[in-house]
């Protein structure tokens, strides 16, 4: 499967980026645009964590766009965010509100079809990861990784914090995780929070389990922090290049959130 890329380590830790696709597959003539399928994904995120594999970080990417499927929605259609604005497991408009589809949007059958083509191998590759690590190390650390643009009204009221740690209020992960990735943020000058507009997807949720010594937690990043934000995207001149001298003090910081995930996972 070439759209998915598992990189093993052997670290206790498993960082999940599903959102850094921007492939369309076989579903590509249905959206009545390309970019705007492509829009809306976590830009440059696989590039921010590169240096993790040198750690021992085990790294599960897709390559499928957002739009096409959502590897990181409940797979029932339940939304994660009850009464708040969100996208769906196969979205049918953007975060913004744009329309995906010019015409038919994907039915219960297609929805379905779907899932078993990307969503599915996805966290099936996750889940091995996870035991394959769990069998030689007491604790395991998934690390999902995402980021947004800073404002988009739609969802969120203002400007979004740096970093957005999630655990789903405190379910998802030890205390100490917690708090050890949150006082890393703080020491960083930048805006932080635990568990505001984000509190971790369906990967978060679904996989942290404490009490089993998996321990899971969300990193929500602001995109301003590694490159720089039109108030609205516009083709063609979204997304700008990935910038190493742009996004280095970010990595700065996220190299020592790694490396507090591997020392808890250790403890």
């Amino acid at each position: 499967m070439s759209w998915l890329k598992v990189t093993r380590g052997d670290a206790p830790l498993v960082i999940g980026l599903p959102h850094t696709g921007t492939g369309l597959g076989d579903v590509a003539g249905r959206f009545r645009s390309h970019w705007l399928a492509r829009r809306d994904a976590d830009w440059w995120v696989d590039r921010l964590y590169g240096f993790a594999t040198d750690m021992g970080a085990t790294l599960v990417c897709t390559g499928v766009s957002r739009s096409a499927i959502d590897v990181n929605r409940d797979p029932s259609g339940a939304s994660l965010y009850p009464g708040q604005v969100t996208t769906g497991l196969c979205p049918i408009e953007t975060f913004d509100g744009d329309p995906l589809y010019a015409g038919t949007e994907p039915d219960a059958a297609e929805i379905a079809r779907r899932r078993a083509l990307w969503f599915d191998p996805y966290h099936e590759a996750l889940s091995a990861e996870i035991a394959r690590l769990r069998a030689s190390h007491p604790r395991v650390v998934l690390y999902d990784a995402h980021s947004i643009r800073s404002h988009i009204p739609r969802l969120f009221d203002g400007e979004l914090p740096q970093f957005n740690i999630g655990t789903n209020g405190g379910t998802t992960c030890a205390p100490e995780l917690t708090s050890a990735v949150a006082d890393i943020c703080a020491a960083s000058g930048l805006g932080h929070v635990v568990d505001g507009r984000f509190r971790g997807g369906w990967t978060t949720r679904h996989y942290g389990r404490p009490e089993t010594g998996v321990h899971a937690i969300q990193m929500e990043l602001a995109m301003r922090g590694y490159l720089d934000e039109p108030e609205m995207p516009r083709a063609p001149d979204w997304p700008p290049e990935f910038d190493p001298a742009r996004a280095a003090p970010l990595i700065a910081v996220l190299r020592d959130v790694i490396a507090a995930c591997l020392a808890f996972a250790r403890s």
